[in-house]
């Protein structure tokens, strides 16, 4: 019973938070196409068997289906919810219906609908962000030691209490976290670290070791470290803009982690068992709201920023894909031909689904593990 009930809030968070996301992915396409006059059939939030569904003013299909993984905008002369686009209807289609089409539109305005949808979820992460730093303020930990543990890689390369570091592995340090990040991104098996010692700047050579540790999740997960902590914590309120400027910046910082473990995947520096899917996600879902809604929005935030960048990825059926061949045909001035298109889309469409699949299963491993 207990684990039946548990499953049945993972559903039940996972949904709320990935309909959330969806919605306002989709809705960044909707709306912009609309501004550009097209005619949109149907607005869907997930996939499968179709649990209710209306029509608006405009006769777009508004529906909800069972499972929630996704979703699409269908436009008037795509053939199918992927936008394939469908070059032989448009020839037979009248000056109206020209008019109300997506692939009639001039390929910029087909760009700005197709980009529209990863750029509402990078609005909707800078939002989230804006208003979490003005509720809560910045919380920094600033940079300097208040503890060594004996017999740490620190101890032995002889950093010491009230040591301020100001750069690892040539980077600059300006929150203890940033200390924890770097270290855990580097793969150089001995780093160096600038610290300030009595107005003097010193350059250590250190070795970090592999240990097992929590997350914030509570999972957990190997790191880096080097038997460091520091308990200088400097909380400051910020106004609005303020919050903007710090949310933007959070922002950055998080896609530039997202680009650099996509690397390490792709170069094999980093495991693939690391990858999470949606069974992964519904499980940090459930226990994001028992953590409290700044938590839950903050994850949020993450997945949409995710979602976002994995959309502008260069694989056909993605955004990205899309708009390679939206740029493509801006550049040479025609469209791609279309059986290129048509089998970049079963490539996509094969990379994308053996990805879920593969993900899914590295969660269902995980969780039995």
């Amino acid at each position: 019973m207990a684990l039946l009930q548990l499953i049945l809030q993972n559903i039940f968070s996972f949904a709320i938070i990935i309909s959330a996301i969806v919605f306002v992915h989709e809705f960044g396409h909707f709306i912009v196409a609309r501004l550009c006059g097209v005619k949109v059939e149907q607005f869907s939030i997930g996939f499968g068997k179709k649990l209710f569904s209306f029509k608006d003013k405009h006769n777009t299909q508004w529906q909800f289906c069972l499972l929630p993984i996704g979703g699409f905008v269908k436009m008037y002369g795509d053939s199918n919810s992927a936008s394939v686009p469908n070059y032989e209807l448009i020839k037979k289609m009248s000056d109206h219906e020209r008019k109300i089409s997506f692939i009639a539109k001039n390929v910029y305005q087909r760009i700005a609908i197709v980009f529209a949808g990863p750029l509402a979820n990078i609005l909707l992460t800078i939002l989230i962000f804006t208003i979490l730093f003005r509720v809560n303020g910045i919380t920094k930990v600033l940079p300097k030691i208040s503890e060594v543990v004996a017999n740490s890689p620190a101890f032995l390369a002889d950093l010491r209490v009230n040591d301020e570091i100001t750069k690892v592995d040539g980077q600059g340090v300006y929150d203890f976290n940033d200390i924890r990040k770097i270290i855990n991104f580097t793969h150089q098996d001995e780093i160096e670290i600038e610290i300030k010692r009595n107005e003097k700047i010193l350059l250590l050579k250190i070795k970090p070791e592999v240990k097992i540790s929590k997350d914030f999740f509570g999972e957990e997960v190997k790191v880096k470290m080097i038997g460091i902590a520091a308990n200088e914590i400097f909380h400051q309120k910020v106004n609005l803009w303020e919050s903007f400027i710090n949310a933007n910046l959070e922002s950055y910082d998080i896609t530039k982690s997202i680009f650099k473990a996509l690397g390490e995947l792709i170069t094999g520096k980093r495991s693939v068992k690391e990858l999470g899917g949606p069974i992964k996600i519904a499980k940090y879902s459930t226990k994001t709201f028992s953590m409290g809604i700044g938590v839950v929005f903050w994850f949020g935030a993450l997945i949409s920023l995710n979602l976002a960048i994995m959309n502008l990825l260069p694989i056909p059926v993605l955004d990205g894909g899309h708009l390679f061949f939206y740029f493509c045909e801006a550049i040479f001035r025609k469209p791609i031909p279309i059986k290129i298109q048509q089998f970049g889309y079963k490539i996509g469409l094969i990379l994308v689904l053996s990805l879920m699949i593969f993900t899914t299963t590295n969660d269902v491993w995980q969780l039995f593990n």
